[in-house]
């Protein structure tokens, strides 16, 4: 990746409202952002899915009753736009983690930096690459999820649409379902735009209740895919044990 287009990739990040992406995830637990990857990006990326050196592990997902579809975990080498993506959004959602976790009356863990954050994440034990290259056909489908993969926690994580919804792929939108406290479930599906993020809760967030604040939990998935090839880029801000 060339000086110019690691500056590209940060300027983008940069530019979103993130006082507004904060306010939504208040909100609704997941946000938008603006386009992150241009389409040529989103492609090779998605074009890396078949080479196998690139990744740790593949997961079937109706093997092990996730679901339909497949996804695969990067080596710590990761493509440089996905470790450029992955640095420069970790800085702009640590407010929002720092903020979570103290009206919880939670620990926050979380230095300034990314790399120190991992390295506390490997002496934990957690020192596996938990990045997502994520494929799903006609029919396949994800089984709401969490993405926890031990003690050492970042509370958000961003997914980002590589292929174009709607004319690549039909059906596949993302699904959050909150579990809100002493009241039904609520639930959003939203068609993840090609090369936009989508920033959502790792595993809950903070639910103002008459007693101040609570965790409403949530877990997240993927409806059915109803026609083409759906890809998704997933970054996780822990590593997994």
């Amino acid at each position: 990746m060339t000086v110019s287009t690691t500056t590209r990739i940060h300027e983008r990040v940069a530019g979103a409202d993130w006082a507004a992406v904060a306010a939504e995830l208040d909100e609704h637990g997941c946000a938008q952002t603006p386009g992150l990857l241009t389409a040529a990006e989103c492609r090779r990326i998605a074009g890396l899915y078949s080479d196998d050196e690139r990744f740790r592990t593949t997961v079937d997902m109706a093997r092990h009753r996730f679901g339909s579809g497949a996804y695969r975990y990067f080596t710590h080498e990761l493509p440089d736009a996905v470790r450029e993506l992955r640095a420069a959004l970790y800085p702009r959602l640590l407010p929002v983690a720092r903020d979570w976790a103290e009206r919880l009356g939670r620990p926050a863990p979380w230095p300034d930096g990314l790399e120190e954050w991992l390295a506390q994440c490997h002496r934990a034990g957690q020192d596996r690459s938990a990045q997502i290259l994520l494929r799903y056909g006609k029919g396949d489908w994800n089984a709401l999820h969490r993405d926890v993969f031990g003690e050492m926690l970042f509370p958000l994580q961003v997914v980002i649409g590589l292929d174009a919804y709607g004319t690549d792929y039909t059906g596949g939108e993302f699904l959050l379902v909150e579990q809100r406290p002493r009241a039904q479930s609520r639930g959003t599906a939203t068609p993840l735009r090609q090369g936009h993020g989508l920033v959502f809760t790792t595993r809950d967030r903070p639910v103002r209740s008459a007693r101040g604040w609570s965790a409403g939990a949530l877990r997240h998935g993927v409806s059915v895919v109803r026609s083409g090839r759906r890809h998704a880029l997933g970054l996780v801000f822990h590593d997994a044990s």
